[in-house]
């Protein structure tokens, strides 16, 4: 059993700096759970609480059943995985990935045996012989991996692992990860900030900021239900588009004014609850990228939905195009079809898909109807 079980955690330091505040959380067993977030909101901060390699200023952690707050690293019966890969540069990639065994004084036999097996998974038995600076990036990485899966233990913590990497070998350590997972069955808590790695990897993720939880739910439903302004716009790349806009009614319809604009809402967003109260109000209206069309298809689809925009720049993606776009003195960005022949400087007619706008309240950033 590797639940891990957090409940109102703080971290403070001198000062009256508070680096994590009031964590509460129940991590499944075999579940992978990615924290994800900016530079400095506590992401790592927490992994090293669960570690033992910081001191739990207030609230308790449990591993399993066993409340560990005053147990030493060594004896939480976890293995972590750095940013860095800390491996001992005079020691050959066996004797690294052996290392934590033979301080546990396991027989030789058996550290030979669980070696061999970690290095068969990862594919690394052709270096076992060598040392780290006759290592790359990505092998590096991988006899990391193996020091921690040799110890076979209840939890891996995993601190930013591909962030050493470039882009298409930290693609490919994203589905070997994903798999290692599978074939391990055990609780994965992994921290970074790209929020790529945490769409792809994780069965829940943990967006923080300051500190503080602001979502916990699965990749998916992140990414079509965030509860506010800053989930919506940290997960998904482009981000997120935010317009102010009004909420308007007319002749029974419900509309949001933006500019001269005026977008009319479905019925199944115009009649929510949630919405009566912001009548003759400013509102933030969410929409991604994707939901931004310039084919004659959608702009027939969604007439009720269109705008008028200048074209600021093109980036051509291969599959896709980002076009740059600047309404009502708003800029925004729309990810069309490869196809499209907008160009910079051109004016364009472009459909927002109206059943896919997040609305959101201007004060509290929190999502009203999505």
């Amino acid at each position: 059993m590797a639940s891990i079980s957090f409940r109102h955690l703080y971290k403070k330091y001198p000062g009256g700096v508070t680096a994590v505040s009031d964590f509460t959380l129940e991590v499944k067993d075999k579940e992978f759970l990615i924290f994800v977030g900016p530079s400095g909101c506590g992401k790592t901060t927490t992994l090293r609480m669960i570690a033992g390699l910081e001191e739990i200023t207030e609230g308790e952690l449990f591993i399993g059943d066993r409340l560990v707050n005053d147990i030493a690293p060594k004896d939480r019966d976890i293995a972590m995985v750095f940013q860095n890969y800390a491996l001992y540069p005079h020691m050959t990639v066996f004797e690294n990935m052996a290392f934590g065994l033979r301080l546990r004084k396991t027989p030789k036999e058996e550290i030979k045996r669980k070696v061999e097996e970690a290095a068969r998974i990862l594919d690394i038995t052709h270096l076992l012989d060598r040392r780290p600076k006759q290592l790359s990036g990505g092998q590096k990485q991988r006899v990391a991996l193996g020091r921690a899966i040799v110890r076979n233990p209840k939890v891996f913590l995993l601190d930013e692992p591909l962030s050493n990497l470039d882009a298409k070998l930290r693609a490919a350590m994203r589905t070997e990860l994903t798999k290692l997972h599978k074939r391990l069955g055990t609780t994965f808590v992994y921290v970074t900030h790209d929020q790529v790695e945490a769409m792809t990897m994780a069965t829940r993720i943990v967006v923080m900021k300051d500190g503080i939880i602001q979502q916990v739910d699965t990749p998916q439903n992140l990414y079509d239900f965030p509860v506010n302004l800053f989930v919506a716009g940290f997960m998904g790349t482009p981000q997120m588009n935010f317009i102010e806009a009004m909420v308007m009614n007319k002749n029974g319809e419900t509309y949001l004014r933006w500019g001269e604009n005026n977008i009319k809402l479905p019925a199944e967003k115009a009649n929510a609850p949630e919405l009566k109260d912001y009548v003759g109000k400013e509102v933030i209206m969410g929409i991604r990228p994707e939901c931004i069309h310039d084919e004659p298809r959608y702009l027939e689809m969604f007439t009720e939905s269109t705008v008028e925009a200048m074209v600021d720049v093109t980036e051509l993606m291969g599959a896709e195009i980002y076009l740059y776009l600047t309404a009502e003195e708003t800029s925004f960005i729309a990810r069309v079809a490869p196809t499209s022949t907008a160009r910079s400087g051109d004016m364009v007619k472009i459909a927002l898909d109206s059943s896919k706008i997040h609305i959101f309240d201007k004060d509290t950033e929190r999502c009203i109807i999505h």
